[in-house]
């Protein structure tokens, strides 16, 4: 999702060493907005975010946490203040490391997987059918623009559900 909206705003990626990850500035909704990938294991992800943060000087409630959850149903999203890690192992890391639960975040539905399946292999393997998957993922970005123009409130209001 973070690399399609990278390429619709003609942005490409750079490595930071210093934060484990590629970056780029993008403007969103008139604010200029930095999108991250960190480059570590996803649950270490946190040392990327806090590495940010302290270098941009960016509180945690200006960072927005985009991820992978299948305990939604498939192609629903679902913005969030802040709260708990829900069990995802990549926003723990972050919420600890930023040592605060107040971490805006878009949660994207990826369904739950098929009975007896393993969760890691599930979520790593590719989606069917792709045209579901592009929806999702213009559906994730058109709540990103929504969030930075608009607010939380309008985005939650328009997209969760």
């Amino acid at each position: 999702m973070i690399d399609r909206l990278a390429a619709r705003c003609g942005v490409g990626w750079q490595y930071q060493a210093d934060v484990q990850g590629q970056v780029g500035q993008v403007v969103l909704g008139g604010q200029e907005v930095l999108l991250v990938k960190p480059q570590t294991y996803m649950n270490r992800s946190g040392c990327t975010a806090a590495a940010l943060c302290a270098q941009w000087e960016v509180p945690p409630e200006d960072v927005v946490v985009v991820f992978d959850d299948f305990l939604l149903d498939f192609g629903r999203l679902r913005f969030r203040r802040g709260g708990s890690d829900g069990g995802h192992n990549g926003l723990a890391s972050v919420l600890e490391t930023l040592n605060t639960e107040a971490v805006p975040r878009l949660r994207l539905g990826i369904g739950i997987p098929p009975a007896g399946a393993d969760i890691i292999d599930y979520v790593l393997a590719p989606f069917s059918p792709a045209d579901e998957v592009e929806c999702l993922i213009e559906r994730g970005n058109a709540a990103l623009e929504v969030y930075y123009a608009e607010g939380i409130e309008v985005a939650m209001n328009r997209f969760n559900g």
